[in-house]
């Protein structure tokens, strides 16, 4: 799939659930905040209690931009973990290491993050990590390896350019711009992560 369909593909997809999933996708939405096809524009239906649960499960795996089996493989492990099964869930997807890329804001989009970290240009902790699924721990250092930062991305990120388009960096996150370095400083809770979704409905829809 090419950059142009993808954009394309993404644009649609936010249209058909209600969200801006890539900052260009956020301009198109704007301007035709209706689902896609010939019926967009026309009165909704009312859905049915498991269509709305599994709307707002694909809301939360185009977030992040996951296959199915990972996202059901990330509830089959929040269960086993102490507390509430949603917060789990956003805590283990969170910390993975594309997420925070994108929340430091050193890359614009999701597919964007998780490429740079399949090629080799984010270190945890001084040392290359390429899984974008690594699960980063609080206290631990991401940062764009020194070589790569002087590549047009990285020089633009540094420059605060993709700040204008992403949401806040949220409060786990202590983000040195200039030197492409962000710590977790603790384990992303769903108040502060910014993405839209009612994780209760998500747990419920694979809880049935």
């Amino acid at each position: 799939m090419t950059s142009i369909q993808r954009s394309r593909r993404q644009v649609r997809l936010s249209r058909a659930l209600g969200i801006a999933l890539t900052p260009k996708a956020q301009k198109y939405f704007e301007k035709r905040p209706y689902v896609p096809g010939e019926h967009g524009r026309g009165k909704k239906r009312a859905e049915s209690d498991y269509a709305v649960r599994l709307k707002e499960k694909q809301r939360l795996r185009a977030q992040y931009d996951l296959s199915e089996k990972q996202l059901s493989d990330t509830y089959k492990k929040a269960t086993h973990t102490k507390g509430q099964t949603g917060e789990a869930m956003i805590a283990s997807l969170e910390s993975r290491l594309d997420s925070l890329v994108l929340r430091a804001t050193f890359a614009r989009t999701m597919a964007q993050a998780r490429q740079f970290v399949d090629h080799r240009h984010i270190l945890v902790d001084g040392s290359i990590v390429d899984r974008p699924s690594y699960k980063v721990k609080p206290g631990q250092v991401i940062q764009v390896k020194p070589k790569s930062q002087l590549i047009s991305p990285f020089r633009a990120a540094a420059e605060g350019v993709n700040q204008e388009v992403l949401p806040k960096v949220p409060g786990y996150l202590d983000v040195d711009l200039a030197q492409l370095k962000a710590t977790l400083v603790s384990v992303p809770d769903t108040a502060s992560v910014p993405i839209q979704v009612n994780i209760q409905y998500v747990v419920e829809y694979y809880a049935r």
